[in-house]
């Protein structure tokens, strides 16, 4: 699970990058459904349809935390693939209340735009650890006082390609050969007289090579003319779509 969760950040990381400002820095990912409690959807599910109701009108979203926004996107139903952005709030004007951070299922209601009243979005706890992190654009006054206490870690972004992703062991470095710890390799022996050079007299001074000779030029091949210089470089024009080209609004849907 923790692979799939990896996956599924790096791919809402790789489409935020394409819409996201300037010097935008990703925190953390978080997971989403909305609708009525898990729990409470188990037990209706027992019911004739009301289950397959529940399920098709749920909404699947991936909420992530960067260093000045709160960005909301759509999640697929089946595969998780995140969707176009759904909304996008600075971080000091967080729409969130009555957060309830719990042992499996914690919960949030949030307001998202065009709707007439705050959204109930329930988060697993193979995201906590993400949601933790999130916490941090929690406005004052909106947890409920009998949620869990957070563990939020301030200032870990995601890391370079190839270090793990936050809240994932790393692999440990391999070691090098070398002689077992506290071990001191052992002194070195001298050659033997027989490879020794005699005594009183040195080796030769090594010869100097010739001077290098050009190769001559080839028949048919093209001789620059001496002393043109290299055409000028054109300048680094950066790829449509990324990051810091001009022309970039910021996400779309910010309220």
């Amino acid at each position: 699970m923790a692979f799939l969760r990896a996956k599924q950040k790096a791919q809402v990381i790789e489409k935020l990058s394409q819409v996201a400002p300037p010097g935008e820095t990703f925190i953390a990912c978080v997971h989403a459904e909305s609708g009525p409690s898990p729990w409470l959807a188990a037990a209706l599910g027992e019911i004739p349809l009301v289950g397959l109701i529940i399920v098709l009108t749920r909404r699947y979203y991936f909420l992530t935390l960067t260093n000045s926004h709160v960005v909301i996107n759509s999640a697929n139903r089946w595969n998780n693939r995140p969707g176009d952005v759904v909304a996008a709030f600075p971080r000091h004007a967080f729409p969130v209340n009555r957060v309830k951070r719990a042992s499996i299922w914690s919960s949030m209601y949030i307001q998202m735009p065009g709707n007439s009243s705050p959204t109930r979005l329930n988060i697993h706890r193979i995201w906590r650890a993400e949601m933790d992190q999130l916490s941090a654009a929690f406005p004052p006054g909106s947890i409920d006082p009998s949620s869990q206490p957070f563990d939020t870690p301030q200032g870990q972004g995601y890391p370079m390609p190839g270090q793990p992703m936050p809240g994932q062991p790393g692999i440990p470095s391999q070691q090098g050969f070398g002689a077992p710890q506290g071990q001191p390799y052992p002194p070195q022996q001298p050659y033997p007289a027989a490879h020794a050079a005699p005594q009183g007299q040195p080796y030769p001074a090594p010869q100097a090579y010739p001077p290098a000779q050009p190769y001559p030029p080839q028949p048919g091949a093209q001789v620059p003319p001496q002393g043109q210089p290299y055409p000028p470089q054109v300048p680094n024009v950066p790829y449509p779509g990324q990051p810091g080209q001009p022309g970039q609004q910021g996400y779309p849907g910010q309220r």
